[in-house]
């Protein structure tokens, strides 16, 4: 999808920032442009925007179109705030619901690491209070967004809770391809909807999701694994952020980021990722295993590469590869839960799908089986969209085609529900 074409995302709602205040600073990037479509998507959704920029962001994008995007003053140099009894740069910074840095370069990065506060920008951002929201989205060449000094930047805002957009990969203003590329505005616009719609239903819950396709190696190039994008566990955990809970995402190869928020932790194989999973096993609320996690592993993995065969008699000759199972990630983690824990699994089938759904209810220990049949079109691996059926001890609830995000709503709406249910339940019994 073109950088220039934006979609609103279904879960933002038109209104869905109304009565929002938002402070969008904008540094000096050749990303600067895109600045003025996040405004102005932000402004859709009825969110009262103010902006902010640095002088050199100033000479890529002019005050102008923000100031016509926004119907606000826009400001840029800190000798230039308008008479008020108060003080500008102050007031923006106390007055915001939420404030969004996007494009941020690795100067501003670095600027708001340290605390230097030398322009109108920064100077606001210093201002900004602890408890207000504040994202950035990085922008900038690889070789600058990988170099010590900006991931000792970002780590360390990290810790003072700043969120970050993690940066795509893609074609870069150098014509170079690798990651630093500005996150898609629809990605930016929906980060700060999450952030300012959150309900607080899993308010203190920590949910564990695995997410993504394990790796299993075959040699030192080589390995086995499937088609899963990652995306349905990505939707699952943006869902639970902005509900309240703390997410810990354990992901194995995905073709999309992470959301802004999560505590990430990247494995390659099954057993990694079993490894992660029984780190946080005894303090979850909700475990949902949405990876595509391989049920086999090579018996041996080659210390070189393997080579074709040199067969005269028979040149189609090749390898003969012996596989064992890997342990079974929800089945573990589901024997060792407690009362108030639920445990979610996911069930990819291509025939019997209630069926199947059943037997893994019962054999993962499991308060919720999510089933798809990927042979259906809209429903396979690697897709916006998915056609599922909630299969619960005593409820089957089959859901049409619809995007991954709302998917993830509708189940996070079952969570909701068994849970209440659940921990009134453990009341009822404590008290008896």
């Amino acid at each position: 999808m073109s950088s220039d074409i934006v979609r609103v995302p279904q879960s933002a709602q038109p209104t869905a920032l109304a009565g929002k205040r938002i402070l969008l600073g904008v540094s000096g990037s050749i990303a600067a442009y895109k600045a003025a479509d996040i405004c102005s998507q932000l402004a859709k959704l009825e969110a009262d925007v103010h902006v902010v920029l640095t002088p050199r962001a100033a000479r890529f994008v002019g005050v102008p179109t923000f100031a016509a995007l926004t119907r606000n003053p826009v400001l840029v140099d800190l000798f230039d705030e308008p008479q008020s009894r108060r003080i500008v740069h102050v007031d923006l910074a106390q007055s915001a619901h939420l404030v969004l840095v996007a494009p941020a370069s690795a100067n501003l990065i670095a600027r708001l690491a340290h605390g230097i506060a030398d322009d109108m920008l920064t100077t606001c951002l210093i201002a900004t209070p602890r408890g207000t929201p504040l994202l950035i989205a990085p922008a900038m060449n690889t070789i600058m967004w990988e170099h010590p000094a900006t991931v000792a930047n970002v780590q360390l805002l990290r810790t003072r809770g700043v969120r970050v957009v993690e940066p795509a990969e893609g074609l870069l203003a150098c014509q170079e391809v690798g990651v630093g590329k500005l996150a898609e505005v629809e990605t930016i616009v929906q980060a700060v909807v999450d952030q300012l719609t959150r309900t607080r239903e899993f308010d203190g819950d920590e949910f564990v999701i695995t997410a993504g396709a394990t790796r299993e190696p075959l040699d030192p190039v080589r390995f086995l694994t499937n088609r899963s994008s990652g995306r349905m566990g990505v939707a699952i955990a943006a869902e639970a952020l902005r509900r309240g809970a703390t997410v810990t995402l354990i992901t194995g190869h995905m073709s999309v980021p992470p959301p802004t928020g999560v505590d990430w932790i990247q494995v390659e194989t099954a057993e990694e990722m079993l490894g992660a999973a029984l780190e946080h096993a005894q303090r979850f609320a909700v475990f949902i295993g949405a990876a595509a996690v391989a049920d086999f592993a090579p018996e041996r993995i080659a210390t070189a590469k393997i080579k074709k065969p040199v067969d005269v008699k028979n040149d189609e000759a090749g390898p003969v590869l012996r596989l064992r199972r890997t342990q079974d990630i929800l089945a573990t983690v589901g024997a060792m839960k407690r009362p108030a824990q639920l445990i979610v699994g996911f069930a990819a089938e291509t025939e019997d799908l209630i069926a199947n759904a059943r037997r893994k209810l019962q054999s993962k220990h499991a308060d919720l089986i999510v089933a798809n049949d990927v042979t259906q079109a809209g429903a396979g691996f690697d897709v916006e969209t998915n056609i599922v059926t909630m299969v619960g001890s005593d409820f089957e609830r089959s859901l049409p085609l619809l995007s991954k995000r709302e998917v993830a709503s509708r189940i996070l709406d079952e969570i909701a529900e068994m849970r209440t249910g659940r921990l009134n339940t453990i009341r009822e019994e404590s008290s008896q």
